[in-house]
């Protein structure tokens, strides 16, 4: 009787091809996510202003690190962070924790918790003590996860994403 292997592995993506597939993987996950609170016609706007292949090149130019989440090579999820310094209160470099997504079939598996832990050890290597992202206000199930991560809402912040479509967030923060 032969046991099954399972890898876990979080991959640095970066190249052309790598890029593809994080766009491909994003469009299924943003419907998942998203359906049931906006309009299809503003995921797509998102899609296209944040997760086109050319957008995520001109991100990753930009200081955002991308990594996918791999079971048995095959991408289930990702996370995006960089590091930024504009909180006036807080007054130091921090990690901006850009997108969390796993897929539907790969959810309260404790993916999350595995992320969080990846994003701490490489704050602490590097000296940062806080966290922060923003979430959707109506995304109930990523606000729940970000609150037993132990993040707290902060304030609230509404951004124009264009084409007459606004995202309606919770800032949410964290010390490492």
């Amino acid at each position: 009787m032969s046991a099954e292997l399972t890898t876990l592995d979080y991959k640095l993506y970066t190249t052309d091809e790598q890029i593809e597939t994080l766009s491909k993987l994003a469009e299924t996950i943003w419907h998942e996510c998203y359906s049931k609170i906006l309009s299809n016609e503003q995921i797509e706007h998102m899609l296209t202003v944040e997760q086109s292949p050319e957008s995520l090149k001109e991100q990753i130019q930009n200081g955002t690190s991308y990594y996918v989440i791999e079971i048995d090579h095959t991408p289930v999820g990702y996370y995006a962070y960089e590091l930024r310094n504009d909180d006036a209160l807080y007054g130091k470099e921090y990690i901006f924790i850009s997108k969390m997504y796993l897929r539907a079939d790969i959810r309260h598996k404790g993916l999350a918790s595995l992320i969080m832990k990846q994003l701490r050890k490489y704050a602490r290597k590097n000296g940062l003590e806080y966290f922060k992202l923003y979430v959707n206000r109506k995304n109930e199930h990523a606000i729940s996860v970000y609150k037993h991560k132990g993040l707290r809402i902060i304030s609230e912040i509404d951004r124009d994403l264009g084409n007459g479509f606004t995202a309606e967030d919770y800032i949410m923060g964290k010390m490492v």
